[in-house]
């Protein structure tokens, strides 16, 4: 057996047809606490809007009442967006968390897209599959979105033309505003209070060998790399990472790798909890946002094709779904090929005790052991 790294969740509070956003946010609640139990290192939300079945709009409100229910899996965002908020709220509401939950806050820093009203969604076009020692890179092309929904969403959140390009100073902001070190241009003393001086580790999520790896390995911030969501360009992003890294808040490259999973006790019976994913990820693809995750008979009884099944091609190849010994080998084949520190796992069914199921298997295969310490952290390099 391969040295097993580290297991964390990432989680989108989905919920399914005939549930509601309450359910989703309390199935939430009650994932967290099981992970907790089964050994897994964190539990991370994501942020996401106007999406029908998605209940995950705020996650610095959610992970209030998951740090709450738990008592050391350590909580956070992948990603906070920037751009939707400025660096002082962002850096407040991870404080406010972290001064009543001391020494358990990871604070996802991601890089906001264009406002523009009309654009292309979507990453590089790549026309051919790559395998590069067992792990599928597959093929992508861009697909439409829906322009009028985009630019409805910035104006709700107040976006402003050209703020992605800010990124960079939204991050160092955010970092010295943690540190007390904020020198505003106004010459007046600024304190975020309750973030500054707080142990809050920051992490940039990026999908590309773009401007987000760079900028964490300039900064020596640990990396969450996305292999779920942007598989054809993961092992770029990380490369890209690991070059242009220099020390800073860390001494070391770190790196956490995403991978969306499904496990059940047969790898038939997983493909069929998962059948509602090609359904859930074209909704998004074609611009109407998350759909309540669908019943698999119903998924089952209207499966997608031709065109639509090919907007979706790329997801559905690299979903590790099965057995746990199936998927365990799975992720070992992306940890080995990315090298990452750590796997970051996303598991959406329709039921949730499926879901719950789905990373109890998991964790017994893998060998996570709640009584075990969490790995230390490497040691910061500090000005």
């Amino acid at each position: 057996m391969t040295d097993r790294v580290p297991l964390s969740v990432l989680d989108l509070s989905p919920f399914g047809a005939g549930q509601t956003p309450a359910d989703g946010l309390r199935a939430s609640i009650a994932l967290a606490r099981r992970a907790e139990q089964l050994g897994y290192v964190r539990y991370w939300l994501a942020e996401h809007h106007l999406n029908p079945g998605i209940a995950g709009a705020a996650p610095h409100v959610l992970l209030a009442s998951i740090a709450d229910a738990t008592d050391h899996i350590r909580v956070g965002t992948a990603a906070t967006i920037i751009g939707n908020s400025s660096a002082l709220q962002v850096v407040e509401a991870a404080g406010v968390i972290s001064a009543l939950h001391p020494r358990r806050f990871d604070l996802g820093i991601g890089r906001s897209g264009s406002t523009g009203s009309a654009r292309k969604h979507g990453f590089p076009a790549r026309h051919t599959d790559k395998i590069v020692d067992g792990l599928l890179l597959p093929t992508t092309r861009p697909f439409a979105f829906d322009s009028d929904r985009f630019t409805a969403q910035s104006r709700l959140l107040r976006r402003t033309a050209g703020d992605a390009d800010r990124f960079e100073d939204d991050v160092t902001d955010i970092l010295d505003l943690i540190a007390g070190t904020y020198a505003a241009p106004e010459r007046v003393p600024i304190h975020a209070t309750p973030a500054e001086g707080q142990d809050i580790e920051v992490w940039i999520h990026g999908s590309t060998a773009g401007p987000s790896a760079e900028l964490a390995g300039r900064h020596g911030l640990p990396f969450g790399a996305n292999y779920h969501v942007a598989s054809a360009f993961v092992v770029d992003a990380v490369d890209a990472y690991r070059r242009a890294f220099r020390p800073g808040i860390r001494s070391e490259p770190y790196v956490i790798v995403s991978a969306d999973v499904v496990v059940a006790d047969t790898d038939a019976h997983a493909r069929r909890l998962a059948a509602g994913y090609a359904h859930w990820v074209h909704s998004i693809r074609a611009g109407d946002g998350a759909i309540p995750f669908p019943r698999p008979e119903e998924a089952l009884a209207r499966p997608l094709s031709g065109d639509a099944l090919e907007v979706v091609a790329d997801r559905l190849a690299t979903r590790f779904v099965g057995s746990a010994d199936t998927v365990a080998e799975q992720l070992d084949t992306l940890r080995r090929v990315t090298g990452a520190d750590e796997l970051l796992i996303t598991t959406i069914t329709h039921d949730p005790a499926d879901r719950e199921r789905s990373y109890e298997l998991l964790a017994q295969v893998w060998g996570l052991d709640a009584n075990t310490p969490l790995p230390a952290a490497r040691e910061a390099v500090r000005a």
